[in-house]
């Protein structure tokens, strides 16, 4: 019998290495993951709100600059007259139906002038020196549109209703709902020029004979008396 290894102790296990057990044990852990989770979300929310925020300042400067490259055209109250002034001084109201950078469309015209007794087709303003003249009836008879260079119109601008021009219009408009007659003016103004003319035939007539009458007798006389030796 080998009796080597009767003498031989078992050797002690050593005992296996203890791992420590994390600070707080397994609560401590999930608090830990709720806290990175509420982080993530507070980052989540702080970065959506400064991405609305960047989105409402772009759009807000998008809506300012659309405004201030907003047409001419667009500002012209097609409800309302318009006031029409040129570099010449002359103004025409009517309405403004087109514009552009070449050239102003204007109908329903009217402008200011001296009163004149014998217009029959103008609306006398509260001024009592001028009157609100609607176009189409001068000697040339234009039809109630005009057409003005952009370049000779320093500014315009739309009427309100309750203006002197807005009120002399409307009046206008109410007593002649057919629109404006210029047999009336044609036949005055051929009355008119026809009195002209009679009186300056007459004027000359009569100074013709003033002239006759005053050559008449005036030959000089001759001597009456004697002659001495």
């Amino acid at each position: 019998m080998d009796l080597s290894n009767r003498n031989t102790q078992p050797q002690p296990v050593a005992p296996a290495p203890h791992t420590a057990a994390a600070p707080g044990g397994p609560s401590a852990g999930r608090k830990e993951s709720r806290r990175r989770g509420d982080k993530s979300k507070w980052s989540r929310v702080v970065y959506v709100a400064i991405v609305a925020a960047i989105a409402l300042i772009i759009g807000a400067v998008a809506i300012i600059a659309g405004s201030s490259n907003k047409p001419e055209s667009e500002y012209v109250n097609t409800g309302k007259l318009q006031a029409v002034f040129l570099n010449t001084g002359q103004v025409y109201f009517g309405h403004v139906k087109s514009l552009n950078d070449k050239y102003f469309r204007v109908t329903d015209i009217y402008y200011l002038q001296a009163s004149n007794n014998g217009s029959s087709s103008s609306s006398t303003s509260a001024n009592s020196n001028v009157t609100l003249v609607k176009l189409g009836c001068e000697l040339h008879e234009p039809y109630d549109q005009m057409i003005i260079n952009s370049d000779q119109v320093t500014f315009w601008e739309n009427l309100q209703d309750n203006g002197q021009v807005a009120k002399a219009v409307a009046t206008f408009e109410k007593q002649n709902p057919q629109g404006q007659k210029c047999a009336d003016q044609s036949s005055s103004a051929s009355t008119n020029s026809s009195s002209s003319t009679q009186n300056a035939n007459t004027n000359s007539s009569s100074n013709s004979s003033t002239t006759g009458s005053g050559t008449t007798g005036t030959t000089p006389s001759t001597g009456t008396g004697s002659t001495n030796p």
